[in-house]
């Protein structure tokens, strides 16, 4: 392996054209990054599919986070940047090109984020996620709104956090930003990097409700202690308008 980008693809093979479609939207990246497939050793399927892209494989150790942080182990010393992305997502053609781009004009950037298209399970658009340069700010108490698909973690910044962490099922992605703000700034590049696929069997999707509530259980981590006891006032909101743009979007599909 000899990018300088490192890519890491946790799957279960279970949903193989949409795996094949997610590799070839990072192939194709205009700057061409390593792959690290974490998957199941038994799955003969991916295991193709990861030789015919040349793709390195670790074996699946059991939960999403730590499979990703299995896949950051194999990082090397030729690797600036590590991206993790959900086996049914997409990287758009210069995604990694220009968060890339942004991290080598931004020293002090610990990750490059933007915007987010979201799409039904044939593909097709249902809006697209215009994360603000205030999401960054807007995640301590309110919703997430930086998306993970698309964004490029610098390597050192990522090795100075605990990792992700296994213990959480749905907000690994929230706690780990949060680690991250306490190391340097996040950077907007203020481009659709990705395409989040949003069908019934997406993690988050499928378990809204517990979903919700590990990801206020983890903000109020980061709360100082003066504000986690009045931290209720915000997250019935909070709570309230997440659902609401839920049921929007299954709208949208369902039309």
């Amino acid at each position: 392996m000899n990018s300088r980008i490192l890519v890491v693809l946790p799957t279960l093979g279970e949903r193989q054209e949409l795996l094949k479609e997610t590799l070839e939207s990072i192939i194709s990246q205009s700057e061409k990054p390593d792959i690290v497939i974490v998957c199941p050793k038994d799955n003969k399927q991916t295991l193709k599919l990861a030789k015919q892209v040349g793709a390195i494989v670790v074996d699946d150790p059991g939960s999403l986070s730590e499979a990703v942080n299995s896949g950051i182990e194999a990082a090397n010393e030729n690797h600036e940047f590590i991206s993790w992305i959900g086996d049914d997502d997409l990287l758009t053609p210069d995604s990694l090109k220009t968060t890339a781009a942004s991290l080598d004009s931004n020293p002090n950037a610990v990750l490059a984020y933007g915007y987010c298209e979201y799409i039904d399970n044939k593909g097709k658009k249902l809006f697209t996620s215009r994360a603000g340069n205030f999401a960054p700010w807007l995640m301590t108490w309110g919703p997430n709104l930086v998306p993970l698909p698309g964004i490029l973690f610098r390597k050192s910044a990522l090795l100075k956090t605990s990792g992700f962490d296994p213990s959480l099922k749905y907000s690994m992605d929230l706690d780990m930003l949060l680690k991250l703000r306490k190391h340097g700034q996040f950077v907007n590049t203020h481009k659709t990097l990705a395409a989040f696929r949003w069908h019934s069997d997406s993690t988050t999707v499928a378990n809204r409700n517990a979903s919700l509530k590990e990801a206020e259980y983890v903000k109020r981590r980061y709360l100082s202690p003066i504000l986690r006891p009045i931290a209720f006032l915000w997250e019935l909101p909070v709570k309230w308008a997440t659902k609401l743009a839920a049921k929007r979007v299954n709208r949208m599909i369902v039309s």
